[in-house]
């Protein structure tokens, strides 16, 4: 930490700026001043990195530079936590998290079995289910078209690896399954009920502290829009069954639910990372961002499970703006 506090960065920050906001809140709640980096491939055209103290432009994360470009800078910033943000970006600063180590500086990321299995829907319930967590019947395409029985239709396929509502389908019979698809596919029971985000925080040293659901009232590309914070015992128990099962979960991630209304609850993907719905829970007293700054600093994190119940979270547009050199001095107001 330097004499200016802890220093934080994102990366991929894209338009998470109530992400940024809720580290820049946690140094002061912890009496320091906190300073907010975030990165992404244009910089200049993020919402996340406008919403910064500071930003700069990186590789995608698949570009062989991505990691040297990151420990670079967070060895000349000397950056004590860096949060990734999106799926892809995780298994390879999973890798590096020794090197950034090294630098004094944690990556916010699970360890990579645990990202391997997220990252793969089929793992993912086959997983969960052998530890008691209820998961929707899931098929892959070759055994789905085998399926005659008409109480397993409809079924919903969905890219494996899949994020952001990509390449959803509802299928109601065996001939309606596509000759092929584009990327490997699972094939899931239908669910049909409410769903729900639900945000877990697990400490350093691997306890449960608290678990966050909202339910999604409205989504957007795969994020929710409008939210209401919900406590049900049922999706804490499965919180608890979920962490046991998975392999050294650590920080922040969230999973996803659909309360069936004849079967009951049934997770059916988890997020290896902050998802985009976090605000929510950090309005509601959950400061996960302020809990992972404490750990960082030596502190105990202060996780508590008293966040509120009914909480609602409705987003709307809103813009930063850029403006060229030359016509910032002439701006006037409209008349």
């Amino acid at each position: 930490m330097t004499a200016w506090g802890p220093r934080v960065l994102i990366t991929s920050a894209g338009r998470r700026a109530g992400l940024v906001e809720a580290f820049r809140a946690a140094g002061p709640a912890l009496g320091v001043p906190a300073t907010i980096y975030a990165a992404d491939m244009n910089s200049m055209l993020s919402a996340g990195c406008a919403a910064a103290d500071y930003s700069f432009d990186v590789p995608s994360c698949t570009d062989p530079d991505y990691i040297d470009t990151l420990l670079e800078f967070c060895a000349a910033e000397d950056i004590m936590l860096l949060v990734p943000t999106i799926d892809t970006e995780l298994a390879v600063l999973a890798d590096a998290s020794p090197r950034f180590a090294e630098i004094g500086c944690r990556v916010h990321v699970a360890p990579r079995a645990l990202i391997d299995i997220a990252r793969d829907k089929q793992r993912t319930c086959a997983l969960l289910a052998e530890h008691g967590v209820p998961t929707p019947r899931s098929y892959t395409p070759e055994i789905a078209r085998t399926l005659q029985d008409p109480g397993a239709w409809p079924l919903f396929a969905k890219p494996v690896a899949g994020s952001a509502s990509r390449g959803l389908m509802k299928i109601e019979t065996p001939r309606d399954i596509p000759a092929r698809f584009n990327e490997p596919t699972i094939l899931q029971e239908y669910l049909d009920g409410p769903e729900y985000t639900v945000n877990v925080f697990v400490d350093k040293y691997g306890s449960l502290r608290t678990a966050v659901p909202h339910l999604r009232l409205s989504v957007r590309a795969g994020e929710v829009e409008k939210g209401r914070t919900v406590r049900d015992p049922r999706f804490t128990q499965i919180a608890r069954n979920l962490v046991d099962a998975l392999p050294g979960p650590i920080g922040v991630m969230c999973y996803q639910i659909i309360d069936d209304k004849n079967s009951g609850p049934k997770v059916f993907e988890i997020n290896a990372r902050f998802g985009g719905g976090f605000p929510l829970a950090d309005r509601a007293g959950a400061t996960f961002a302020r809990w992972l700054l404490a750990e960082c600093l030596g502190r105990d994190s202060g996780a508590h499970d008293n966040w509120i119940d009914g909480v609602e979270m409705i987003r709307y547009d809103a813009a930063f703006f850029n403006m060229p050199q030359t016509s910032a001095a002439c701006a006037s107001p409209a008349k």
